[in-house]
């Protein structure tokens, strides 16, 4: 029987070639109607046999493009109106937003072997595309997703190109970023000044250059990376000389998996994730056979690796002799990635030798995402390229609900229906430039995504810049949610947790209620509200963020704070070269001169770093954590220190007679490894307990770990094991970072549920 159907497909279905496969099904099943892009997703009109209708619909949520994502097809009967083809029809750009935007994706095997067949008109092409790969988010200038709306709107289509194009058996059939040699962007290399060089290969002179030890900024899908020869000590300590980078560890790029083995342990899981589509930075760790210059990953187990991801990249590595890049954020110290031509000459200037530039515009920069599989789970360090701007599903309506997030790590969250869109990583918000950086991006997705402002979440933290920058926008309310609710609600809400559940925060810094910094919690509660059971005793900070930058300075607080006099000639002892400073420290806490309290285990890890003699000063964020983590064998468990928990107002950790244990093992010379494990298994072992002491028979057994210390691998694996050795359900972020990268996320769903509960209490109220 004949008849005929109005489909509507909501989800990540536009930029993925999702018309040309709607196409393609209705002309296996010999149905007539039309296809469209629309504010809402694809709308499908279908006319035809009843069976071959059913089949169709099987096979549209079957076998739909491998880059989208289908979150609700509803099929309705309507009326036989009698068409005689198929046709993709003009997008319509009315109605209310419902739209996924599409991700920018790593080059397919289909458009690489096109590019390195000399017999191809594409040949070399370096920025060859098709429906299953390139660039979408970043080139989007206006939904729906069409050429003319993109920064492709420059390129007119070729013959060839149109052809392809207006092919509904192409694999290129309304691929909006199409492009050739005869019609698309062109690369350029440029000198030091700017200058275009003459170049009959821009390309292969870059890799000419890598391999004579230049640094080359070369511009790719989200923005400009620096690059040089990982090989090359000189040149990987020239480039952290001018960047100004001492000591962090830089991301590199290997030619394919092959080459990563090299240096790198891959497991099937992460060879998964590094060859995804999404081609994320990938956290390893360094094999037996690692070669690469110190000066790559100075002091660390593992290295970030990442492989090719744009045509551009791969024929980077033509010549079989350059086999490994570093490859990072072309951004100087504390700045946004650049991604502006004008911007990348003037902030680079100095820094690298040579441009390696093409002339399509990114109108959106996105830094490369980075992960790692933590005790057999994936691990967002930074939720980025390949990822954002894809929708999370949550269980109740979040619709204009805008969370800000906070200080460092930065990324916002907006709220549509039951959709969560996580913005890009934007960095820490320290200076003008990452906040116009900030506000660009949250403008931009604001008017994509179309949700009414009624309500804005920021950081309770009275410092943080985002306090001003939300009165900048006009919304109906603010609401200020505390640093560890919002880490505890990311996990509840990702894996739909409706109750009251445990929350274990480990984190850095988050302002507490009672005005102290937290950052070592034991919450209960849900996300709506929570009640505080445990926590780590508070010792101080004299010259508050100088502690965060110096750790010497907070090991010798703690010292002196928990230890008195003892506890100042154990500083004195371990800091030989500080002594006179350390008498000032001591007078500064005596007095409460620029000195706050905190209790968090980020300053904890920092001091025990600073003690032995591990970091004493910090170049960046989480280097005194991170180097201590590195000495720790998560295959073994280790001796704990004793510690003790103090029955006050609320359950306290006292760690005292462990910090002084840990100052005495480093004066006797004990090895330093063996003291980070035992720390570690201390901090274990504290949690284990606090749990034991604070749970109560009837209350419910789910625990959600957080903060930014959960990404310490034998944190986590040993606190779960143990945790799920007695009965408890434990769970942790999988799709946005457990670090403050997550926090806006966290902020968005305590907002909503906070509202719920409001809406039933009225409702209530009425009744």
């Amino acid at each position: 029987m004949r008849t005929a159907v109005k489909v509507a497909v909501r989800g990540r279905v536009q930029g993925v070639g999702f018309r040309p496969f709607v196409f393609g099904l209705a002309d296996t099943y010999l149905l007539n109607g039309t296809v469209q892009n629309n504010m809402d997703g694809v709308k499908i009109y279908l006319e035809g046999e009843s069976m071959a209708i059913q089949q169709f619909l099987s096979d549209l949520k079957n076998k739909a493009p491998r880059l989208s994502k289908i979150n609700e097809i509803l099929a309705q009967e309507t009326e036989l109106v009698g068409v005689n083809d198929f046709r993709i029809i003009p997008s319509e750009r009315s109605g209310t937003s419902m739209l996924v935007i599409p991700i920018d994706s790593a080059v397919c095997d289909e458009c690489l072997n096109e590019m390195n067949d000399p017999e191809d008109f594409r040949y070399q092409y370096p920025v060859i595309n098709c429906t299953q790969c390139g660039p979408r988010y970043t080139i989007i200038e206006e939904l729906p997703y069409d050429r003319p709306f993109t920064s492709m709107k420059l390129f007119p289509m070729c013959e060839d190109c149109r052809r392809e194009y207006d092919d509904p058996t192409n694999r290129r059939h309304h691929a909006q970023p199409i492009a050739c040699p005869k019609c698309g962007p062109k690369v350029w290399l440029l000198d030091q000044n700017g200058h275009e060089q003459f170049s009959v290969s821009p390309i292969k002179d870059s890799i000419k250059l890598l391999k004579q030890g230049k640094i080359v900024a070369i511009k790719g899908i989200g923005g400009y990376h620096l690059a040089c020869d990982a090989r090359n000590q000189e040149a990987v300590m020239a480039l952290r000389s001018r960047k100004r980078r001492p000591n962090r560890p830089l991301a590199v790029m290997a030619a394919s998996i092959t080459a990563a083995r090299e240096f790198a342990e891959i497991s099937v899981m992460e060879k998964e994730l590094v060859t995804s589509p999404e081609s994320p930075i990938l956290v390893l760790k360094k094999n037996k056979q690692y070669q690469l210059p110190e000066g790559v990953a100075p002091g660390m187990g593992t290295i970030g690796v990442m492989l090719p991801y744009s045509p551009l990249h791969h024929l980077l590595f033509a010549d079989q002799e350059l086999t490994c890049l570093v490859m990072t954020s072309a951004n100087p110290s504390g700045m946004p990635i650049l991604y502006k031509d004008e911007e990348a000459f003037q902030y680079l200037n100095g820094i690298a030798d040579y441009y390696l530039v093409h002339n399509r515009e990114i109108l959106h920069p996105v830094d490369d995402s980075v992960v790692q599989i933590n005790d057999g789970e994936i691990d967002f360090l930074r939720r980025s390229r390949g990822y954002v701007p894809d929708p999370f599903s949550t269980i109740v309506d979040v619709s204009g609900i805008v969370a800000f997030g906070g200080q460092q790590k930065t990324t916002f969250t907006i709220g549509r229906n039951e959709q969560i869109f996580v913005g890009p990583h934007i960095g820490d918000l320290e200076n003008i430039e990452t906040t116009q950086h900030y506000q660009q991006e949250l403008e931009h997705l604001l008017k994509w995504i179309d949700t009414p402002k009624s309500v804005a979440v920021i950081d309770a933290h009275p410092g943080y810049h985002v306090q001003k920058l939300v009165k900048e926008y006009e919304f109906k309310e603010v609401l200020e949610v505390q640093h560890h609710h919002a880490h505890m609600a990311a996990v509840l809400d990702e894996h739909h947790i409706e109750g009251k559940a445990f929350g274990i925060i480990l984190d850095g810094t988050g302002y507490g209620l009672d005005e102290n910094i937290w950052g070592f919690e034991i919450f209960y509660g849900d996300c709506a509200e929570f009640d505080r059971l445990a926590h780590l005793k508070y010792t101080p900070l004299p010259g508050s963020e100088k502690c965060i930058r110096e750790p010497w300075r907070n090991a010798a607080a703690m010292l002196i704070s928990l230890h008195a006099e003892k506890g100042l000639q154990l500083a004195k002892a371990i800091f030989t070269e500080k002594a006179l400073e350390i008498e000032i420290l001591k007078r500064m806490i005596e007095n409460n001169i620029n000195t706050i309290q905190a209790g968090t285990c980020g300053r904890l890890f920092d001091a025990v770093s600073a003690l032995c003699g591990v970091t004493k000063v910090s170049s960046y964020d989480g280097e005194a954590a991170i180097h201590l983590a590195e000495l720790v064998d998560e295959n073994l468990i280790y001796k704990p220190y004793p510690f003790n928990l103090l029955e006050k107002d609320i359950l306290t950790i006292d760690f005292s007679r462990m910090i002084e244990d840990i100052a005495l093992d480093v004066l006797a010379g004990n090895n330093t490894a063996n003291i980070s494990g035992r720390f570690h298994e201390t901090v274990v072992q504290a949690i284990v307990s606090t749990m034991e002491h604070v749970y109560r028979d009837g209350t419910n057994r789910d625990v959600v770990l957080s903060g930014g210390s959960i990404h310490n691998r034998y944190l986590r694996k040993r606190i779960s094991h143990e945790l799920r050795g007695r009965n408890f359900n434990v769970y942790f972020s999988k799709k946005v970072p457990c670090n403050d990268g997550g926090l806006s996320y966290g902020q968005l769903v305590v907002a909503a549920a906070k509202r719920s509960v409001k809406e039933c209490v009225l409702e209530y109220q009425r009744k």
